[in-house]
């Protein structure tokens, strides 16, 4: 059984894709903000976008989706990167969706599939009320704006602490990849539903303890939508320019130039490591599931998108070992992720080669707690631009059912010997 490896969480507690003016002293306009492809890109290059202060939004064979301004974008190919402008980003956002909501609180006029925060509310009321034997929900704590982060818990007596490997799912921690939410409900409306009829559902709540936090940036999520249109917003609400959640997790924060510092970055990894109340409750939630010294909760799968893509630690070096991730267990990382890649048809591979990151949640919860924490980069897998985040609702039922095999497997993995 894997034991806790560190102490406790550190103590420490966009620019604007929408069309709002900045402060004074803003980096740039968000009026020159344009949505560019680079090809051929490599993840050194990669890297080198997202450390200019660019917002990278996917990558697929090689072509790199990313939002910067013309003089951002200018400097990058006096470096060799080959960059090709797709249009003005508030030009996009308002193609992508021409018709407002009817209410300014919904989802804009098509995509109403979507769950806005009172509607998944609802859906996790009911599933609660409706399934009380297998079913609990309660808050990890709570948003920088005082909204619950719900977390529902998923067992066959759902009352006790059972013996039993656990497994944590969360989603949208970058405020506008709106279909992760969607895959975190699926889970549970597939795990309280399909209980006592579907047999691989049925062994697998009656042999772990399921949780499920369906939006860990609920303020974000809601402003992304807020008065009937999209905005194209990463981060949370927290101060007038947000914290990107994942850069703010406390293993290596701010180390390998795999965030900003700059609050007008897309990247901006707060004050300090858990500044963001999202983190620090999620964190806290995680730190609450060692018992007797060791770390229940045995897996994790942190949902995002988009580019299909399964990416597992570490994201700060190119490094497969270090002194936190033996050769043996860099080995089960890639068997485990490219096992969950075959059955959903993602693309494999370790975060950095996509590009480094640092203070994420699948470095930290893998340094600091030996958990088997992936990351799940969603539909689609390229030529998403505006679309990336905001595929239509019609896409919701068949993206997040693709994924039904992988949870199943993750959940099993829980249950093997590390």
């Amino acid at each position: 059984m894997k034991i806790l490896r560190r102490g406790s969480i550190a103590a420490a507690g966009l620019l604007l894709l929408a069309a709002s003016v900045a402060p004074a002293g803003a980096a740039q306009d968000d009026n020159d903000r344009m949505l560019y492809e680079a090809r051929g890109t490599d993840s050194a290059q990669r890297t080198a976008i997202a450390r200019s202060g660019a917002d990278i939004w996917g990558t697929s064979d090689g072509v790199t989706t990313f939002s910067a301004s013309a003089a951002l974008a200018k400097s990058l190919q006096a470096k060799g990167i080959d960059v090709e402008r797709v249009g003005d980003v508030e030009d996009l956002l308002a193609a992508r969706n021409p018709d407002m909501a009817t209410s300014a609180d919904e989802f804009p006029a098509g995509d109403e599939g979507y769950h806005t925060y009172g509607e998944l509310t609802e859906v996790l009321q009911r599933a609660d009320s409706e399934h009380g034997d297998i079913a609990s929900l309660s808050s990890a704590g709570s948003s920088y704006q005082g909204r619950a982060l719900h977390l529902m818990k998923i067992s066959d007596n759902v009352a006790q602490d059972e013996d039993e490997p656990e497994v944590l799912f969360t989603c949208n921690q970058h405020a506008r990849e709106h279909l992760t939410t969607e895959m975190c409900l699926r889970i549970v409306e597939r795990f309280t539903d399909e209980y006592g009829t579907d047999p691989t559902v049925t062994e697998l709540v009656n042999t772990r303890e399921i949780y499920v936090i369906p939006s860990v940036n609920p303020d974000g999520s809601e402003y992304d939508i807020e008065g009937g249109r999209y905005k194209g917003w990463r981060k949370n609400r927290q101060g007038y320019y947000g914290t990107d959640l994942n850069r703010n997790w406390g293993y290596k924060w701010g180390c390998c130039g795999g965030s900003s510092g700059s609050p007008y970055s897309d990247t901006y990894r707060g004050t300090s490591a858990f500044s963001a109340p999202e983190t620090r409750a999620v964190a806290s939630f995680v730190e609450s599931r060692v018992v007797g010294g060791s770390q229940q909760i045995k897996a994790h799968i942190d949902f995002h998108t988009y580019s299909e893509l399964v990416l597992w630690p570490y994201g700060y070096t190119y490094s497969d070992t270090t002194d936190t991730m033996s050769r043996e267990e860099a080995r089960r990382f890639q068997e485990v992720g490219r096992k969950l890649a075959a059955s959903n048809g993602y693309t494999p591979q370790q975060s950095s080669d996509l590009y480094i990151t640092d203070g994420s949640v699948n470095d930290w919860m893998w340094a600091e707690h030996g958990i088997l924490s992936l990351t799940f980069e969603m539909y689609p897998a390229s030529g998403g631009g505006i679309g990336g985040f905001y595929p239509p609702d019609e896409r919701i039922e068949p993206e997040t059912r693709r994924n039904d095999e992988a949870v199943d497997i993750l959940l099993t993995e829980a249950g093997a010997q590390p």
